[in-house]
């Protein structure tokens, strides 16, 4: 035993001395080089059997326990990373070694149980924690929850246009969701395939109409399944190739159209130009009849950039739309590398016009698809509007077979779901950057105004009518990521047409959907400066008085499973550079956070219209970036948007990922994810709680309740319940919109990275359905599964 603890004292106490002193040369705390010394003087003295080691390491763990204290606060995961090593050695320590007890061992017993009793006893705490309520008086008992549909149907990607995900049904309340089943399971068949890129995702949330649901897969599977029983109805097989180069393989809804409704008759057929690269998309309907409608119709994006239109009773494709069903939608572009374009959320329809955006991938090209947004006749595919914010005043439509008609290369696109306000013309785009992303010698005046921001677009031009930016010339990939939501908002001054805007920098802004104006402030703050030669930084950065952002990261946020690899985070964090939100790109590395994650991404937000209040996911999870010479970066994989991306024809390559330590876990301590619910007429968070397991995460299944990353977004209902599921860990949860209390969870077969719904069936009863099938990324069970919920009959379902 004696030589076994000198051995393990000596070795840690080597590499934390080693260590240690280097990260004093790195302006590092000396505590950790301290500590390491301390461990090879204990280790010293055991090796002769001197009661002294007892005494010098009942010390060392008072001062540890002090500077523990000191740089974290009373809180447990900062603690247990600190401390925990040491206690188990202490517990070792006190093993006869070849010597009787003595007053050291005596010493160090005391120390060592008072020490692990003070810890145990942080658990009872939670300093990141926000306890509070949410208003609960109803400030509009009719609400404008956009068109179209009832309460029972789920008609948009977000219920309504409006993107509000929220539904009026109350069957199911705080009182009875516990005592949720499950109504039934489907299995897709649609399965991640070898070749497909490491980001093949199901994040697709499903329309409800009638009595049929309508839902995508990752490779663009379109299937109608029975809103009651869950049976399938048909299925429609878009041929999509697996394709590596594509940063994305998923597809998050469909678009439903309920037909003319007296408008005006179609104009000539659309006929796009062939194109050998992308030739249309090839496909079978499973169970579809010859009895082809399309006197409504389902849309579909594609992720070889095709739009398709399908008849929502037979699966079938619509013949009078494009080219027998199917738009390409690489036309007019001016290049057309295979897998840099696609469609990964479904378009907008407002009356007659269809609205769509589109993916490019990011950082490897300079020369790519443009991020062109267009609108489309639902009824033939005529092109009647494109908005290019690379030349954003040129928004006649163009000459689909004209060669010398192309879109601006690179301009910012829109790759998250769109919304619109039909009474008000008005279609909001949430725009991301232009690609490459940490570089922006290469942008336009008109692209530094519409990047990274919101646009209202005229539904009958194209023309914008108003823009707010959000990032002044962002070089940190700070996309505009989720739907902007809709709801009016009862102010002071009366009420107001609102447009709600969540960020990947943590701010959530609140905006006059009419004019663009701010509801709540908007401010300046200034921003880190310098970064390469050939570029700039912002000298200011717009932040808003709604603000879910992170408190900046220290040296002393690090952690990590014991010490040791809490030494090895800060030794990165004081090489990498880091001034704060919007630290400039760097040939060094930089932290980017929040990190391109970001604390809100295309799950967005819910909210309730009648109250006025929101109900979020946000995250803290720190990535880096380092601008690496295009001479250094030969060879680059562009394998997604980790790892190191050849941003091809650029000085620069970029590499990026998570902030993580050597064991793979993040470098920040957590907590790394949240639920949390704000007033939007005030703007003040009302209240916060960690969110998420390591159930799913470890090998062991331990719920360990740190508070986990996720991607997905929540839906909330009449009674005040709110379901989402996001987390990595694989489960449904409910919460109280009133207080962020977790009511219910359900286990879910694979991971749950989308967003759920909820409806009234046949029978009258509310069901509530997710798609979880996994994503790629962030490492979550993989499948295939549409699950729903309901509750038994006699509990309040029906």
């Amino acid at each position: 035993m004696r030589v076994f603890l000198t051995i393990v004292f000596g070795l840690i106490g080597v590499i934390l001395l080693a260590g240690g002193i280097y990260l004093i040369t790195l302006g590092g705390s000396p505590f950790i080089g301290f500590s390491g010394a301390a461990l090879l003087v204990t280790a010293a003295f055991v090796l002769h059997r001197s009661d002294l080691s007892r005494w010098i390491y009942a010390g060392f763990l008072i001062l540890l326990a002090a500077w523990s204290l000191w740089e974290s606060g009373y809180d447990w995961w900062a603690l247990a990373s600190r401390m925990g090593m040491f206690l188990i050695l202490g517990l070792l320590l006190l093993l006869p070694f070849g010597a009787r007890r003595r007053p050291g061992w005596t010493a160090l017993a005391a120390v060592t149980v008072i020490t692990g009793v003070g810890l145990l006893g942080s658990l009872a705490t939670d300093p990141h924690d926000i306890k509070g309520a949410l208003p609960d008086q109803i400030a509009n008992a009719d609400p404008d929850m956009g068109p179209p549909g009832g309460p029972q149907d789920w008609l948009a990607y977000g219920r309504t246009n409006f993107g509000q995900r929220f539904s009026p049904l109350d069957q199911i309340t705080a009182q009875n969701v516990a005592s949720l089943e499950t109504a039934w399971t489907y299995q897709t068949g649609d399965l991640k395939q070898p070749e497909d890129t490491d980001e093949t995702t199901y994040q697709a949330t499903p329309i409800k109409v009638g009595n049929t649901l309508y839902l995508c897969t990752p490779h663009n599977w379109l299937v109608a399944l029975d809103a009651d029983t869950g049976a399938e109805r048909w299925v429609y097989k878009a041929d999509i190739s697996p394709l590596s180069q594509r940063q994305h393989q998923t597809c998050r809804g469909v678009s439903y159209w309920p037909g003319d409704g007296g408008a005006a008759p179609a104009g000539p057929a659309a006929v796009l130009p062939a194109d050998t690269d992308h030739p249309a998309t090839p496909a079978v309907a499973a169970d579809a009849t010859p009895d082809v409608q399309c006197d409504t119709r389902l849309f579909m994006p594609t992720s070889d950039a095709h739009l398709l239109a399908i008849d929502p009773t037979t699966g079938a494709l619509c013949p009078e739309f494009g080219d027998n069903g199917s738009l390409n939608l690489i036309h007019n572009m001016p290049f057309r590398q295979a897998g840099f374009y696609y469609s990964t959320s479904p378009p907008v329809i407002v009356g007659t016009t269809l609205v769509i955006g589109g993916a490019v991938n990011d950082n490897y090209d300079v020369n790519a698809p443009s991020g062109v947004i267009r609108a489309y006749d639902v009824r033939d595919g005529r092109l009647l509007w494109n908005w290019d914010s690379g030349n954003p005043d040129a928004t006649a439509p163009f000459v689909v077979n004209d060669p010398t008609q192309v879109y601006t290369p690179s301009s910012p696109n829109s790759w998250a779901p769109l919304s619109a306000d039909p009474g008000l013309g008005l279609v909001y785009v949430p725009m991301g950057n232009r690609t490459p992303d940490q570089l922006g010698m290469f942008r336009n005046e008109a692209e530094e105004t519409y990047a990274s921001s919101v646009v209202a677009l005229d539904v009958a031009t194209g023309q914008a009518r108003w823009v707010q930016q959000f990032v002044h010339h962002d070089l940190w990939d700070m996309d505009t990521p989720a739907q902007p939501t809709l709801l009016d908002l009862d102010m002071p001054q009366g009420r107001v047409p609102a447009l709600v805007v969540p960020t990947k920098q943590g701010d959530v802004y609140v905006l006059n959907r009419e004019t663009g104006e701010p509801i709540l402030p908007i401010t300046e703050r200034p921003a880190p400066q310098g970064t390469v030669p050939e570029d700039f930084a912002a000298p200011t950065q717009p932040v808003s008085a709604l603000s879910f952002e992170p408190e900046p990261l220290t040296e002393s946020k690090m952690w990590g499973a014991t010490l040791v690899d809490q030494m090895l985070c800060r030794i990165q964090f004081r090489q990498l550079r880091y001034e704060g939100r919007y630290t400039p790109p760097s040939l060094q590395g930089t932290i980017v956070y929040p990190g391109n994650f970001g604390v809100f991404n295309w799950g967005g937000i819910a909210v309730d219209p009648r109250r006025q209040v929101m109900f979020g996911m946000p995250l803290q999870l720190a990535f880096t970036s380092r601008l690496v010479p295009a001479a250094e970066a030969e060879g680059a994989t562009n394998s997604g948007e980790q790892g190191l991306n050849s941003n091809t024809g650029a000085p620069y390559a970029v590499e990026m990922g998570p902030f993580l330590s050597p064991i793979g876990v993040p470098c920040q301590q957590p907590p790394w994810g949240f639920v949390a619910g704000a007033d939007l007429r005030t703007g003040e968070i009302a209240w916060k709680h960690r969110n998420g397991t390591t159930m799913d995460m470890t090998p062991l299944p331990i719920p360990l309740p740190l508070g986990m990353p996720g991607i997905g977004g929540p839906v909330v209902t009449g009674s005040g319940v709110v379901f989402l599921a996001a987390a990595v860990d694989n489960y449904l949860r409910a919460y109280d919109l009133t207080t962020g209390a977790e009511l219910w969870r359900g286990r879910l077969p694979a991971g749950g990275q989308a967003t759920p719904m909820t409806y009234l069936d046949s029978q009258g009863r509310q069901v509530v359905v997710l798609v979880a099938g996994g994503h790629g990324s962030i490492g979550t069970d993989l499948g295939d599964y549409v699950l729903a919920w309901r509750l038994p009959a006699g509990t309040g379902g029906n």
